[in-house]
């Protein structure tokens, strides 16, 4: 599926993305009672942080697909890289068809999403590590996503999916967040209304933020559009916006964050004072040692650049990727 297809609309992309975010998330995370013991897996993080910003679309594919809020435990079986889901009471039925259907057409009604939030360690949901079953009753050593999980991934492959476990690490959290924004800005001010100029506008933006995260695939892609020729403006979007989201996908490091800061502190060699200036590069050696969280200097990169930056670097995203109040509560890096 192209990703031109995801968008018909012909509104003009224009400054930064204040529309809502739509995000999935399994139902049991919201409080809803959907478990096979008709309990539920409530998270405080989504309830009290996220929905700040966030508007949830939640599902849950196994009643969606007629197994019932009450029902037996189910387990992958089988080979781990096309297992079975099985009872744990009765082995003798493959539930893995009636599964898949009842969530096909959720599948194709999801187009909209910006993310997606998922419950860890289920046989339908998980993103990964779920344990499959040998006839013996042992687990293969090798581990499988949930069917639900892997299917979103196929017909989705750049929309940003995590697990609600590993939310709770604040540099995970922290890159979900990101590439939550980054998806959601680059349909809206690229793919609403495709065009050459929208596309250079946004790479321009999230210059900085490519550097922190990979320098290697950020030259890769001023690369990919210096070289455009005037040829498929489809395709040029379509590998753009994959390699995009692959350079976002790990978080940025500190030597990368340190690059990344002092070439924004370049931006106002010609307006600091000296002393200012090498107080601003002695606490940016401060955080690339650890002594320093990463808000110490760009807070203070930010209260100059609001004095003496240009236009270009006070639309940097990477000086706020995603709303203050939804930030990490403990700065990880």
């Amino acid at each position: 599926m192209n990703n031109l297809s995801i968008i018909g609309s012909d509104k003009a992309a224009t400054g930064l993305n204040k529309q809502p975010i739509n995000v999935g998330i399994s139902a049991c995370l919201l409080g809803n009672e959907v478990g096979y013991n008709a309990g539920h897996r409530q998270s405080r993080l989504w309830l009290d942080l996220l929905k700040k910003c966030f508007t949830f679309t939640s599902f849950c594919p196994e009643p969606a697909a007629g197994f019932g809020i009450l029902r037996p435990t189910m387990k992958p079986t089988g080979d781990p890289n096309s297992p079975r889901l099985v009872f744990i009471s009765d082995e003798s039925c493959d539930l893995t068809s009636q599964l898949v259907k009842g969530f096909q057409k959720k599948l194709s009604e999801i187009g909209h999403l910006d993310g997606y939030i998922l419950m860890k360690n289920s046989p339908c949901c998980a993103l990964d590590r779920v344990k499959v079953y040998q006839a013996n009753g042992d687990s293969h050593q090798l581990r499988t996503a949930g069917v639900f999980a892997r299917a979103l991934k196929k017909h989705y492959p750049l929309m940003p999916i995590e697990e609600e476990g590993r939310l709770h690490d604040d540099q995970s959290f922290d890159n979900f967040l990101l590439r939550v924004y980054a998806y959601s800005n680059f349909k809206k001010e690229v793919l609403e209304c495709p065009s050459l100029h929208h596309l250079m506008v946004f790479h321009s933006r999230y210059k900085y933020l490519l550097m922190a995260h990979n320098q290697d695939k950020t030259r890769a892609l001023g690369r990919l559009l210096g070289t455009y020729d005037g040829g498929s403006l489809e395709t040029l979007i379509d590998d753009y916006f994959s390699a995009f989201i692959e350079a976002l996908s790990k978080p940025a490091s500190r030597k990368n964050h340190t690059n990344a800061l002092f070439h924004i502190l370049g931006y106002l060699k010609h307006n600091l004072s000296p002393v200012a200036r090498e107080h601003i590069v002695t606490i940016i050696h401060n955080y690339n040692k650890g002594l320093t969280p990463l808000t110490t200097p760009l807070t203070l990169l930010k209260h100059y650049l609001m004095q003496h930056g240009s236009d270009y670097i006070k639309e940097q995203r990477y000086l706020e990727p995603y709303p203050e109040k939804i930030s990490p509560t403990v700065q990880y890096l």
